[in-house]
């Protein structure tokens, strides 16, 4: 519930930053949102083995790619917003 509660928060804010935006810097953002979204989605997978593994050094590998990919799908989302930005 609370993912479905944030992705609707970061649309209707996506929404209102989007008026200021060209249809391909929105374009950009969209995209990005999208392969973000997945690569979260993973991750939150990888913790789920995580949490269900029985071997600790499994776990902690899980647990430390998960991080990894989060941090990766930030870094997609910050990318496009720059790439965005630089299109206006």
């Amino acid at each position: 519930m609370k993912k479905i509660a944030f992705v609707l928060a970061a649309a209707g804010l996506m929404s209102v930053a989007a008026c200021t935006k060209s249809p391909e810097a929105e374009a950009v953002v969209n995209n990005a949102d999208v392969v973000a979204d997945n690569m979260e989605m993973t991750a939150d997978n990888m913790e789920a083995m995580a949490d269900n593994s029985s071997n600790a050094v499994a776990a902690d590998v899980l647990t430390n790619a998960a991080d990894n990919m989060e941090a990766a799908a930030d870094n997609v989302r910050d990318a496009a917003e720059e790439k965005a930005d630089n299109m206006k």
